[in-house]
């Protein structure tokens, strides 16, 4: 497994689908994962540090962890097939013991954001996915995709985030 990190959430200029994009520690490699709305709303309110006025369900699903005096271990996306992503969560419950939770990689990410715990990829899905953004054969691509991460800002999800947060209230 390779530890990843969050690093935003890009609009695919074709479909206008949201993208959680995930890079490696050492910022070499970006796997990014198309997500539905209320999922990249939910991972930009926390990277964002936008305050709800009631738990939604990946706040909801942190806080009954710690009720239950489990601990969140760490999220893994495990595989792709046909471009779907899966993913598990790993809790660690009162006694010691692991438990492993199907999800989708956006849910994962999201509860991750929340809990501080590590994201992991597996190779497999590093292999297939991913996009090298150090290599010279790539060092175009990489500077376009470069460019378009930068250029998105928060602010560009206003609509989305206020449209989601409008239809859980």
């Amino acid at each position: 497994m390779i530890e990843m990190n969050v690093m935003g959430i890009a609009l695919d200029t074709r479909t206008g689908t949201p993208i959680v994009v995930l890079n490696d520690l050492d910022n070499r490699k970006a796997l990014p994962i198309w997500i539905g709305s209320a999922e990249a709303s939910s991972i930009i309110r926390k990277i964002e540090n936008i305050p709800s006025t009631r738990p939604m369900t990946h706040d909801l699903f942190v806080d009954f962890v710690d009720q239950m005096n489990g601990e969140l271990k760490y999220v893994e996306i495990t595989d792709v097939n046909e471009q779907t992503y899966f993913a598990t969560i790993v809790i660690e419950n009162m006694n010691g013991e692991e438990i492993y939770v199907d999800s989708r990689p956006s849910d994962a990410i999201s509860i991750a954001l929340r809990a501080k715990a590590p994201i992991y990829v597996s190779t497999e899905v590093m292999a297939r996915g991913a996009i090298s953004v150090n290599s010279e054969k790539d060092k175009q691509e990489e500077e376009e995709f470069k460019n378009f991460i930068q250029e998105v800002k928060p602010s560009d999800f206003e609509k989305l985030i206020n449209k989601n947060f409008e239809s859980d209230t």
